[in-house]
């Protein structure tokens, strides 16, 4: 919160940095925001900190705008939690006929620095600045568990907007109930949906009760109705896999950092 009458010693962080660098105002708060300075030791992300004249302000030495860059965040999403919906990007792709639970927390929520995947080996420092201006266009039912990507980079953000359709996404669909003489092959191709004739899909049992879907243009509802109309009943859906990238290791309610090599 703002002091409304500040002390006149005290002044702007954003301020004291750009005397010390002799650089502009918006290139001191690009240091502050990436982490890159401290106030008596401490790291301050907030530009408009203010910091007394006796307070020591050091700039690391490897403070460099271009670590500046926009991350994407991979969470997975528990059941329970709405995934974009409501977000830029949410009219995208299939978010735009996703259902919404009244009064279901947003996934968004999830993402902190106490929540980052311990193990996470992209190196990357967590930073507030990581946690704004995110998009989601990997919209997941409420209901369902799984992969959501979050991002900040235009480039990720277009490329899923434009290819989420086209994406092959893999989902692990735990059911229950007797299937179908010939339900499996009737799966992989065979069925319909709202009226119309789906394309071949890949499906495969990984256990006695979890079936492996690999489709593109997957639609709400749709491995529900295709699960009924063999005589299954979905007990749960988890999205492992958005193109070439997975959830992998990564615990329910954690995240990671995509990793520069990996591509959708």
């Amino acid at each position: 919160m703002t002091d409304k009458n500040p002390d006149p010693t005290h002044i702007r962080l954003a301020k004291r940095v750009a005397e010390q660098l002799s650089c502009s105002r918006s290139t001191a708060e690009q240091f502050i925001e990436g982490g890159f300075v401290s106030v008596d030791g401490q790291i301050e992300e907030a530009p408009g900190a203010r910091v007394r004249p006796d307070q020591a302000v050091t700039v690391a030495p490897d403070a460099s705008l271009l670590a500046l860059t926009p991350v994407t965040l991979l969470l997975h999403k528990p059941a329970g939690f709405e995934a974009g919906l409501g977000l830029p990007g949410a009219a995208t792709g299939q978010a735009a006929h996703a259902s919404r639970s009244q009064g279901a927390p947003q996934a968004l929520t999830l993402l902190n620095a106490a929540s980052h995947l311990p193990e996470d080996a992209s190196g990357i420092r967590v930073l507030q600045r990581h946690f704004k201006q995110l998009e989601c266009f990997t919209p997941l039912p409420t209901e369902a568990s799984g992969l959501v990507v979050y991002t900040q980079d235009k480039r990720i953000a277009r490329k899923l907007a434009e290819d989420i359709e086209v994406l092959e996404q893999e989902c692990i669909v735990e059911v229950k109930g007797d299937i179908a003489p010939n339900g499996l092959q009737r799966l992989c191709h065979g069925l319909t949906f709202n009226g119309r004739p789906l394309p071949p899909i890949k499906v495969s049992w990984q256990n006695e009760t979890k079936l492996r879907f690999a489709l593109k243009g997957i639609r709400p509802g749709q491995i529900p109705a295709m699960c009924e109309a063999v005589g299954l009943t979905v007990v749960g859906i988890k999205r492992i896999r958005i193109g070439r990238v997975p959830l992998a290791k990564v615990p329910e309610g954690q995240w990671r950092y995509l990793q520069p090599w990996e591509k959708f």
